[in-house]
């Protein structure tokens, strides 16, 4: 019966870390998130509007999913994608001094990160942005796309 019980319970090292951790609150995060918004709004001006102009491609044109439509949301999703799982940070939570971590495991990988910022984030924003409110109540500040990817943000040390 002891055996058990120090089986599931967790070491040491693993609460001492837990309890050193700072969770990233609804508004640090909403602030990194504008930033990022604005940092995404930017490569695409810097980037997709003067393409779909040099090539003479009507903005609008097909009328059920114009290609700058889709070309924004590439660089929209592959920003978040791309920072997060290569510096756990995008730009905005780099000002912010925070980073997305793992809930379960040592690092990211490509399909947590795939998952949270692609399909997660989707979800998140789909319901008039109910997916990110979620963070202001839940005990480790996570939104929804967070509890599917089971991961979370925290200031940095």
């Amino acid at each position: 019966m002891d055996e058990t019980m120090n089986t599931t319970a967790p070491p040491a090292s693993v609460s001492n870390e837990l309890s050193n951790v700072r969770f990233a609150g609804f508004w640090m995060r909403f602030w990194a998130y504008i930033v990022d918004i604005i940092v995404v709004a930017s490569l695409n001006g810097i980037l997709i509007t003067p393409a779909i102009r040099g090539f003479d491609i009507p903005a609008g044109e097909p009328a059920f999913l114009p290609l700058q439509a889709i070309l924004t949301g590439t660089v929209y999703y592959a920003y978040f994608i791309l920072m997060t799982k290569f510096l756990s940070q995008t730009l905005g939570k780099i000002l912010f001094g925070l980073r997305v971590e793992s809930d379960k495991v040592a690092k990211l990988t490509w399909g947590t990160v795939i998952f949270r910022e692609g399909i997660g984030r989707f979800i998140s924003k789909t319901i008039l942005f109910v997916g990110f409110i979620v963070v202001a109540f839940t005990k480790k500040k996570q939104g929804i796309h967070d509890l599917f990817a089971d991961t979370i943000v925290v200031h940095e040390k």
